[in-house]
């Protein structure tokens, strides 16, 4: 076992943050995915992003007819050359002038089946008449999935009798990529971080808003609602640390300016008290989380994409080497206008990460390499 003293660690911490300075400015290349008016859709919002068991990377996004509400549809594209280059636009999922969206893919990879969960609602019920309880309908959860690399995806199928309490009115999935965890006696386990508003109220209140999680421990034969947090969070991103714990990173509404986080002993069926990293001074908006490397390869780093500060803008990666508990090197992918990201590991080496960019006039596509 190589023991790193205090002062190599320091030293190589130091020398970490120098080359990623000049990392991140070697691969500024950014790719288009998504864009206003693309293949008719006024808007394109809600990016997530996942790499399949062949390395083809899948994008997707919420084609929007309006806005939050009304005619949204889940489409996707894919890269085969590390996102160079990206096949034309598919609908995965569409129901007329209803809402299908939220996308929150993750990749079994010991069945190589692809699991994509997204949530509907009546096209007419925004989001404010879903919390309120005068929509038609509650937010529903679905789930589809592809056995053939992404090419082709199933009918979604409603888990909400399963999934939903029935007092809950909004829901959304990620959104975001799952993970399956890979170490601990909850090894294999799917996981789907989601949120909802957890009562009716007279108006829509962010008091209401909970995040939660879903897993299953058969492949995805059955899903399971597992842990809901406090109140005053909503959409997260998780990461399995290296003891085989769960970090959930959560959008929040907290007052504090910085993002909520709270760690599973349990694999997601509980979590324990939430904290705020100092480091991350983020927005109330979504935000992504990933394991890049683990402690056997030399050296643990966990990334985390966000804008930075008050407003949307200053797309922030930020590493973090032990686990999570400090946050001591970041940069700047972008300083103008930036919102919702989703990151995804390409390998030891690569990052990439799929993110909202100029007041939401495109989707962009960028990889981070060492």
């Amino acid at each position: 076992m190589t023991i790193i003293t205090p002062f190599r660690k320091v030293l190589f911490t130091i020398i970490w943050i120098i080359f990623f300075h000049f990392m991140v400015l070697a691969d500024a290349q950014e790719v288009t995915v998504f864009k206003r008016g693309m293949s008719g859709y006024p808007n394109m919002r809600i990016p997530a992003l996942v790499q399949t068991p062949s390395g083809a990377l899948l994008a997707f996004a919420e084609g929007r007819v309006g806005g939050d509400s009304g005619d949204i549809d889940t489409v996707i594209r894919r890269s085969e050359d590390e996102g160079k280059t990206w096949s034309d636009l598919e609908v995965v999922w569409g129901d007329g002038e209803n809402t299908c969206g939220n996308p929150a893919p993750v990749v079994d990879e010991q069945t190589g089946v692809i699991w994509l969960f997204m949530t509907w609602n009546f096209g007419p019920d925004h989001e404010s008449k879903i919390m309120t309880g005068e929509s038609r309908y509650p937010r529903k959860v679905f789930v589809s999935q592809s056995k053939d690399d992404g090419y082709t995806w199933s009918c979604p199928k409603d888990l909400s009798e399963t999934l939903r309490r029935p007092e809950w009115r909004w829901y959304a999935t990620g959104p975001c990529n799952g993970i399956q965890l890979k170490s601990g006696p909850h090894a294999g386990r799917l996981i789907i971080p989601a949120n909802h508003s957890d009562k009716a109220t007279p108006r829509r209140n962010s008091k209401t808003y909970r995040s939660h999680i879903i897993y299953s421990d058969d492949h995805g034969a059955t899903w399971q609602l597992g842990a809901i947090h406090e109140p005053f969070t909503n959409e997260s991103s998780v990461v399995e640390l290296a003891d085989g714990s769960v970090m959930d990173f959560m959008r929040s509404y907290h007052n504090t300016g910085l993002r909520s986080v709270a760690v599973s002993s349990d694999g997601g069926e509980s979590f324990g008290l939430t904290r705020f990293p100092c480091e991350l001074l983020t927005p109330v908006c979504q935000a992504s989380a990933i394991r890049w490397r683990w402690p056997d390869s030399g050296q643990s780093i966990i990334a985390f994409t966000s804008p930075k500060g008050g407003r949307r803008e200053q797309l922030t990666l930020w590493l973090s080497e032990d686990e999570g508990q400090t946050w001591p090197i970041e940069r700047t992918l972008y300083e103008g206008p930036a919102a919702y990201s989703c990151l995804t590991r390409i390998s030891d080496h690569q990052l990439g990460v799929l993110y909202e960019k100029d007041n939401y006039e495109e989707i962009v596509f960028r990889v981070i390499s060492n």
